[in-house]
């Protein structure tokens, strides 16, 4: 019934135009910075400009010498690419532009060192606002989590069904939803798993990762889970995994039997003292519960997923519970996700 469900979607989608790649991006001027510039752009690095650091590597604030704001990344992991496949593959991504992916300015590669340069996002990670250092001055409001959560999903389907080639992010996360002065997502640190070693892309495994796939094949329905798992996170407030009675338990294990005993209301952010439409509500709740399916045939691709946020799924998605579906609280009450090994699980 999903899958039949999921094709609804899709022809609906493709008869409205919908997710077509955005005007609003063009494409800017893009180069090739030395590392000097980047070392006096960054203060050579310093610890105060540090941002934020990843699996992939640090991220660094930096001010070009014409005033221009710009964020660097240098990777952690010394990449295996030789120069100038580094500089091709680094220049497919750049001419990838969306109004919800995060653009890239360009890149330095010189002797070992990696990095690779974007806008600077003044609201910085969608987890600083949730969970990080900004979270207790920045209550998102519930129309800035609809916002956010609409341009995130416009941002990873264009990823997936309209770049060339299509790009497959393999990191759906809080930190990787970047905002911009009016508070829009832009998904950043798309196409990178494939310019350092598969050892250290798979390093980091978390709450977002799909059951089924932590040691296998990634494909977009590995993308589609992560989304619905950061869905949860908008709604909630709550971190991918968290401690309980010191267990680990990842957020759609806490949040699956609230769903199925339709108890939506007590997924809700605190943070929102009550402020929040219902009908909205539902709808994200179901929208992730679809997402974060354990078995990746039976998630909504990306572009369905932009439909269903946009237009409402009321009348048309099936409920949770069919007709002669029996509600297995154990099941769901369990702290360990199906196929994944709970305690190699990050706490971020």
């Amino acid at each position: 019934m999903r899958i039949q469900w999921a094709k609804y979607w899709c022809y609906r989608a493709a008869d409205n135009n919908l997710c077509r790649p955005a005007d609003g991006k063009k494409p800017g001027t893009w180069r090739r910075f030395s590392l000097r510039e980047l070392h006096a752009a960054t203060n050579n690095f310093n610890y105060d400009n540090k941002l934020g650091e990843g699996t992939i590597g640090s991220v660094y604030w930096g001010q070009l010498a014409s005033g221009d704001q710009i964020a660097v990344k240098r990777l952690k992991v010394w990449s295996t690419k030789a120069e100038r496949e580094f500089a091709v593959e680094i220049e497919i991504l750049g001419r990838v532009r969306h109004k919800n992916l995060l653009s890239l300015l360009g890149y330095c590669a010189e002797g070992q060192e990696r990095l690779i340069v974007y806008e600077y996002m003044p609201n910085l990670s969608l987890y600083s606002h949730l969970h990080g250092h900004l979270a207790a001055d920045s209550a998102l409001d519930w129309d800035q989590r609809m916002k956010i959560a609409v341009g995130s999903a416009e941002g990873l389907a264009y990823l997936h069904h309209y770049a060339t080639p299509q790009i497959v992010h393999r990191g759906i996360k809080a930190s990787n939803i970047l905002m911009d002065e009016n508070l829009n997502a832009l998904v950043a640190d798309f196409g990178l798993a494939k310019l350092i070693p598969n050892s250290s892309a798979q390093k980091g495994i978390s709450g977002c990762t799909a059951p089924k796939t932590v040691a296998g094949k990634v494909t977009e329905a590995c993308d589609v889970y992560s989304f619905g798992v950061l869905l949860m996170e908008l709604i909630s407030g709550r971190k991918p995994i968290e401690r309980v009675s010191g267990e680990k338990q990842a957020i759609m294990n806490w949040a699956r039997p609230l769903i199925l005993q339709g108890k939506i209301h007590d997924l809700v952010d605190a943070k929102l003292e009550g402020k929040f439409d219902k009908d909205h509500l539902n709808k994200l709740a179901q929208v992730a519960a679809l997402c974060a399916e354990i078995l990746p045939e039976e998630r909504p691709s990306m572009q369905d997923v932009v439909e269903m946020l946009k237009e409402g799924t009321k009348d048309l998605m099936k409920p949770l519970l069919q007709d002669g579906d029996r509600f297995d609280e154990a099941a769901v009450n369990s702290v360990h996700p199906v196929g994944i090994d709970v305690n190699t699980l990050n706490i971020n």
